[in-house]
């Protein structure tokens, strides 16, 4: 009989618990973060962990999205463009996420991109890409070469620079944004002998690859360098920098040893933001210009509240490994951030979590007044949003010297340039 009465609340705690856990997964939904938190993409992708996780806590905090509460599920791409395939499908097919957010560099995004697309997951993207895409399984609240690189060279032109050295990694990215550029420059009347970088071409004469490009994780940047002084010597010459990762460090050290300076020679970064400066020598780049569609230095309310509920949260937080000193606040960061209200506004405008569901809410058209200024969500899968070019501090901030209203994103800028 004792035995019984055991068998018999043996299988009444596990059918407690099993309740419970049901129960527990009704009350969450999951989300994926997909990151490189090793590796050479770990010194720009570790933040975005961080500002995700923040804002899971601050949603969670307010009563989490269509009554459920956030559950991130966070996995490492560690700079491992395989490896990010293999994780998106983990998340997908295993932890059957509602939605990831993740990826930094393009080469990581076109890794999972046919996961996404075979599984019908949705990937949102935040940092600034090449364009020549529009998938219907990733919200591109990236910005665009029309948000980024071209206004800097509008800028630039606008300075009476003549001359522009494309330099960048050796991925997707860099070497399509720079065939943009090219054509950009010429309908512009910048000749062909004035854009510095070397050039590639077919076997017809066409050229299929402008700029100079070095590997991930490239450490020796002297003899570039030497070549960017002597094509400055002119001066009237600019860099047009989309340098990714760690690379960044070597190659603006040796930038300043040469005593190349931004009078000298100035350059333009599309990667460095507020928070690779915290590793790079921010005192002996003054002058040197960034353009993004946020800067920390944003003098409003809504960006103030932002930098500082993101401070307190790093105090209290107890995330294994979390730096919590010295911490900045990026565009890259701040795209994550409206990332995840722009699909939470979208799950709650469908009433589901569905991918096609959230999707058509997206298309409709959703606005966020963020931290960087109102965004608004395109048919293209794209964000409309306020472009600034800033110019770097000592401290490793940017005074903003020019800004751009309610700019569309625009992918599809090849061929378009007359």
């Amino acid at each position: 009989m004792i035995k019984k009465i055991t068998s018999l609340l043996g299988a009444s705690a596990l059918a407690l618990g099993a309740s419970l856990g049901s129960a527990r997964a009704a009350d969450t939904v999951k989300v994926g973060v997909l990151h490189s938190l090793s590796g050479t993409m770990a010194i720009s992708e570790t933040s975005l962990r961080d500002i995700l996780l923040f804002t899971f806590d601050e949603i969670n905090a307010k009563g989490g999205v269509l009554g459920k509460k956030i559950e991130p599920v966070v996995v490492d791409g560690a700079s491992n463009w395989p490896l990010f395939a293999e994780k998106a499908k983990q998340l997908l097919e295993q932890d059957k996420v509602a939605v990831t957010f993740g990826c930094w560099t393009s080469v990581s995004r076109k890794s999972v991109l046919p996961v996404f697309e075979k599984n019908n997951g949705l990937l949102f993207y935040p940092v600034q890409y090449e364009g020549e895409e529009e998938s219907q399984n990733v919200a591109y609240t990236a910005e665009a070469v029309n948000q980024q690189a071209t206004p800097a060279v509008d800028y630039y032109l606008a300075e009476g620079k003549k001359k522009f050295y494309l330099l960048g990694s050796d991925y997707v990215y860099p070497q399509t944004t720079n065939l943009v550029l090219l054509e950009y420059l010429l309908s512009k009347g910048v000749k062909l002998e004035n854009i510095g970088g070397g050039f590639r071409k077919d076997g017809s004469g066409k050229i299929i690859s402008a700029g100079k490009y070095t590997p991930f994780g490239h450490t020796d940047y002297q003899q570039i360098v030497a070549e960017i002084k002597q094509f400055a010597a002119s001066g009237d010459a600019c860099v047009i920098s989309t340098l990714n990762g760690d690379t960044n460090v070597p190659f603006f050290k040796e930038y300043a040893a040469s005593g190349l300076t931004a009078e000298k020679c100035p350059v333009v970064s599309f990667s460095i933001s507020e928070d690779e400066f915290r590793g790079l020598p921010a005192a002996q780049l003054v002058g040197q210009l960034g353009c993004w569609t946020y800067f920390q230095s944003i003098n409003t309310p809504a960006n103030k509240k932002f930098v500082s509920d993101f401070q307190a949260w790093l105090k209290k937080s107890n995330v294994p490994g979390l730096v919590k000193e010295g911490r900045v606040t990026c565009s890259p960061m701040v795209l994550s951030y409206v990332g995840v209200y722009l699909w939470k506004a979208a799950v709650e405008k469908a009433g589901s979590f569905d991918v096609d569901k959230v999707r058509a809410a997206w298309k409709s058209g959703i606005s966020f007044d963020g931290p960087g200024g109102k965004v608004t969500t395109q048919k293209n899968m794209h964000l409309t949003k306020n472009v600034y070019i800033g110019e770097t501090k000592a401290d490793g901030q940017f005074k903003i010297v020019k800004s751009f209203n309610n700019v569309y994103g625009e992918p599809w800028l090849k061929g378009k340039f007359k």
